[in-house]
């Protein structure tokens, strides 16, 4: 209902890539425990550094694998689950640019919004753009461009939750499932993303579904809509594939006739709680907006914004101080261009702020959105997607949080730990031969443990055959001998993903020899 309006301003980004950097396509989207091990073997060697290794709860705390008090306070950057699978911004800027930037400006966690489409087979990001930036995205798919984001982010300390934001690129949906996603879709890609990052702790957690709202219900028994039992079901598939996750619940839109923002109303948590199989690792999640993207009974009461710690107590603020369980706001945002806004950004980070008797131990958040292109909110970055909006920013610095640990070791497109190698194997394969000449493609893979920085390959002709020509890659020939070493673009190699050099030769008729690859 409210949140319909932010989706009818913001309509699919066009899927192409822009022939100028600084342009931004029209029209474009919104929107025994594992972790005590980590802790001992930590201990051993060094004093932990703040949300190093997995984390988990204990009541209304967010702990490291050391046991430390961690707070969310973050930031969403959207677009992957958008028509041109991938995160926005990429046509104006380098991916490594925007993350120094978000750490730089003190947030420590990224919510990253996907939807089912980017594990579809072959799934290709658009509007990306490679003239000297990105370089290292070219050919990628969009899981594999996830990788490379969350790998730069755990380097940079920055956490990452992924945010199951849409079945399709289509639209958000009220259930968790629709008729082209069915739950089972939605299960096995949950559990796809949860073993894609096994062992890569800059992943902290899946947010299964964003925003259920009506016809879902929380506690009402019928499968079809009960969102407290879907969660259920969905958060034990993910800890089923990777126990050391949290899982990131969202309430409803409506329980018992009280209605609220989409996903924003945990008022059934405290007769209905959520139960998973792997204890303390349940986190609560509300959304909540401002007038600029819809108008809410509370805005008009004549004791606003004074009212408002009573109704965000009511809602989803209880869960914490009863300490049941940590309470995440995923999103809020506004465009503060109304004075009623204003005022209630600044009562809410006043609600939201750490107390000398909550200190660490206090509500978790990321703000809607990085991106200037949500049209309801708008972002903290400006329409260039480089100038920040200082006013906006400057409403979230009292509630700003400690940065975490850097390089979490393991997991697609991370750095590695101690024992993990760079492999790869190399395919030679003749596309055309016409005897007086010939073409021929070099297929790397990764076929390591860790990400690849660069690799080469090596083979020796049988014959008299002489490489005429190469691209993709520059090459060395000593008699029948060719070394070929990756190009500056696709050195860059996730696990799991490869890369293509391509050359003529002369003469044609000769065998493909066999080709050693080696990597780094």
């Amino acid at each position: 209902m409210f949140r319909s309006l932010r989706r009818a301003v913001c309509v699919a980004v066009t899927a192409f890539l822009l022939p100028l950097a600084g342009v931004q396509p029209a029209g474009a989207a919104e929107p025994g425990d594992s972790a005590a091990r980590a802790a001992a073997g930590t201990a051993t060697t060094r004093a932990a550094a703040a949300g190093e290794g997995y984390w988990h709860t204990s009541g209304r705390k967010i702990l490291d694998a050391a046991g430390q008090p961690v707070r969310i306070a973050g930031i969403n950057w959207f677009g992957f689950e958008t028509d041109v699978r991938v995160a926005h911004g990429l046509w104006a800027r380098d991916y490594k640019g925007m993350l120094d930037q978000i750490k730089s400006l003190g947030y420590n966690t990224l919510r990253v919004p996907y939807s089912d489409d980017i594990l579809k087979p072959g799934a290709m990001p658009g509007s990306i753009n490679h003239d000297g930036i990105n370089t290292d995205l070219r050919g990628l798919t969009s899981l594999q461009v996830l990788d490379r984001i969350v790998a730069y982010a755990g380097q940079k300390g920055l956490k990452v939750v992924l945010d199951r934001h849409r079945p399709d690129a289509a639209a958000q949906s009220a259930l968790w499932y629709t008729s082209a996603v069915p739950e089972s879709t939605w299960i096995t890609n949950l559990k796809a993303l949860a073993a894609r990052y096994l062992g890569n702790a800059t992943v902290i957690g899946i947010d299964p579904h964003n925003e259920p709202h009506d016809p879902a219900c929380w506690g009402c028994g019928d499968t079809a809509r009960d969102w407290r039992l879907a969660a259920e079901r969905a958060g034990n598939a993910v800890l089923s594939v990777n126990p050391d996750l949290l899982v990131f619940v969202e309430g409803v839109q409506s329980h018992n006739g009280v209605n609220g923002w989409w996903g924003g109303n945990l008022m059934g948590v405290a007769q209905y709680p959520v139960r998973l199989a792997v204890p303390n690792r349940l986190v609560y999640s509300a959304h909540d907006y401002a007038t600029s993207v819809g108008r809410q009974p509370w805005f008009e009461d004549p004791s606003f914004p004074a009212n408002m710690s009573g109704i965000w107590d009511k809602y989803w603020g209880y869960i914490f101080k009863q300490d049941i369980a940590p309470v995440w706001l995923g999103e809020f945002g506004t465009t503060l261009q109304s004075g009623v806004d204003q005022r209630w950004l600044s009562a809410l980070v006043s609600y939201l702020r750490s107390t000398s008797g909550h200190g660490a131990d206090s509500f978790h958040w990321t703000f809607w959105s990085w991106n200037p292109n949500s049209g309801d909110t708008g972002g903290i970055l400006k329409d260039d997607w480089t100038t920040v909006d200082t006013v906006k920013d400057g409403y979230l610095a009292d509630i700003k949080a400690p940065g975490f640990a850097a390089g979490d070791p393991g997991g697609p497109g991370d750095p590695g730990g101690p024992g993990d190698t760079a492999k790869c194997t190399a395919a030679y394969t003749v596309s055309s031969d016409w005897g007086g000449g010939f073409n021929a493609d070099v297929k790397v893979t990764n076929t390591g443990t860790v990400p690849l920085k660069s690799w080469k390959v090596t083979w020796t002709w049988s014959g008299t055959q002489r490489v005429t020509s190469m691209w993709n890659a520059s090459y060395t020939q000593s008699g029948a001998t060719v070394t070929a070493v990756n190009a500056a673009h696709n050195g860059a190699v996730p696990t799991g993903g490869s890369a293509s050099l391509g050359f003529g030769g002369a003469p044609g008729g000769g065998s493909a020899p066999s080709v050693s690859c080696t990597a780094t």
